[in-house]
């Protein structure tokens, strides 16, 4: 939670001059500004590549924290920095309106009004919709945390301030029973948190309620941010219209903003009524979907993805790999990320650690076991080229022994007996191997033999039992 002393910039907009809450938010800033904020590349020394396994193991840990932004990272920022500021246009602390919005009731509007008029909320809602692992939680946390959690005022102009807690934002989930109560008590820890304050929940739902639109009120909330919102589902027993009821009164009374987040088909369950679709996308509605092959940003992400790797052999990111991350990870930066850290864990340590298609299957069943049996994936992957045993023999990978590790199923290109490694490699590297070859057309010749088995068995070539020649 990220808490300043408040700094004052000038309001673009004349309604918004004067405003505190406005005036003490970041300064408006450009797109490549903004892009390049929400861009972070973890740091990478190739040196490390010459160290010990365990270490660079423990190094394919920040590949999740990379962060390459995609254009919706843009258009969404600018809808929480618009709705933000539209929300605390109505509440500037210095004005006698949100006196009056503060000491009554929202349902209590007295028959006198100040001289600047009755409170008027402006609450907006924005909706995002994406599959699990597109993104969505990671950009809202790059997003959110661009604005400060809790600012704190004490002068404005010369004016004392009375040491007003301006929270910008909170951000909680969705209940899985669509309470209410347990919403109500989610955001009412998140604000006491922010406020630095300990008080204990009401017991029946209605003094809950107004106990939470006076923490609301007094904590001058900017956005509330509610994810997992797929959970609602609408069921007989009218929770789910109980909870959207009382958010829709959060916008409509109070004035805030709120943002849902959620996996399909949410939606579906917002278009159930006019009502509920219009307010969640008045300020916005969002759409983050995985990237496509030829998509430059896929291309941007990958490129940016690859460099990271702590193997002894640097493997080039050619196309056919590319395409096969792709393939694999259906264009899903998650999925990406999970893939190509356990396709690293895999090869460290081994004696040939190179990044093949076929590490990156075996990775794939490895890191994906559960996400691949979901319909967005298993319609591009039908076979796992992986048996059942290894899965456990990598669950414990701490106790695995080096062979065990080293066998990369279905990869032609890489020996898969540990034991041969060392001369499989010097044969495939050396320059004279036709000299070293003995009999070079012996296999054309077994082909003109009646026998042609029995022919290679007499060469030595073909050994029905070679334990009795190896022993």
């Amino acid at each position: 939670m990220i808490r300043i002393k408040a700094q004052y910039y000038k309001a673009i907009l004349p309604e918004h001059q004067g405003n505190p809450f406005i005036e003490a938010l970041p300064p408006k800033k450009d797109y490549n500004y903004l892009m390049n904020a929400f861009t972070y590349y973890p740091k990478y020394e190739d040196e490390i590549r010459n160290s010990a396994p365990l270490i660079r193991e423990e190094y394919t840990s920040r590949l999740k924290a990379l962060r390459q932004p995609l254009p919706i990272y843009y258009d969404c920022f600018r809808a929480i920095e618009s709705s933000i500021k539209h929300g605390y246009s109505a509440k500037n602390p210095l004005s006698p309106t949100t006196a009056q919005y503060l000491h009554y009731p929202v349902d209590e509007k007295p028959n006198i009004a100040p001289h600047t008029g009755f409170f008027e909320p402006k609450g907006d809602g924005l909706t995002l919709i994406g599959d699990s692992g597109v993104g969505k939680s990671s950009m809202l946390e790059q997003l959110l945390n661009y604005f400060p959690s809790v600012i704190e005022h004490t002068v404005y102009n010369n004016r004392k301030m009375e040491h007003t807690t301006q929270v910008v934002w909170i951000k909680v989930d969705c209940p899985n029973n669509s309470s209410v109560r347990d919403l109500c008590e989610e955001i009412l820890s998140c604000l006491d948190l922010a406020m630095e304050i300990d008080s204990l929940p009401e017991k029946t739902i209605g003094k809950l309620v107004r106990q939470i639109e006076q923490r609301i009120k007094s904590s001058f909330l900017g956005i509330l941010v509610i994810d997992e919102m797929q959970r609602l589902e609408f069921k007989r027993t009218g929770g789910e219209n109980n909870l959207l009821n009382f958010l829709h009164n959060l916008m409509n009374k109070l004035g805030v903003p709120i943002f849902f987040c959620a996996n399909p088909p949410f939606h579906k369950t917002l278009a159930a009524t006019l009502k509920s679709a219009r307010r969640a996308e008045s300020a916005g509605y969002f759409i983050m979907q995985p990237l496509e092959r030829n998509d430059p940003w896929w291309q941007a992400f990958i490129e940016e993805l690859w460099v990271l790797q702590w193997t002894k052999i640097k493997t080039k990111l050619t196309d056919k790999l590319n395409d096969k991350l792709h393939s694999l990870s259906v264009g899903n930066l998650d999925l990406a990320h999970r893939i190509y850290k356990k396709a690293q864990s895999l090869v460290i340590g081994i004696p040939d650690e190179t990044i093949s298609e076929a590490v990156l299957e075996q990775a794939y069943a490895l890191a994906c076991g559960l996400s691949s049996k979901t319909n967005e994936i298993k319609n591009r992957r039908d076979n796992m080229l992986i048996p059942r045993s290894a899965n456990k023999a990598v669950q414990t990978q701490k106790e695995q022994t080096q062979p065990l590790r080293a066998k990369i199923v279905a990869d032609v290109d890489r020996p898969q007996h540990p034991e041969f490694e060392v001369k499989l490699r010097e044969l495939q590297l050396a320059a004279n191997l036709h000299e070293r070859v003995v009999n070079p057309t012996l296999f054309q010749k077994a082909e003109f033999e009646d026998e042609s088995m029995q022919y290679l068995r007499n060469t030595g070539v073909v050994l029905d039992d070679p334990l009795t020649l190896f022993n």
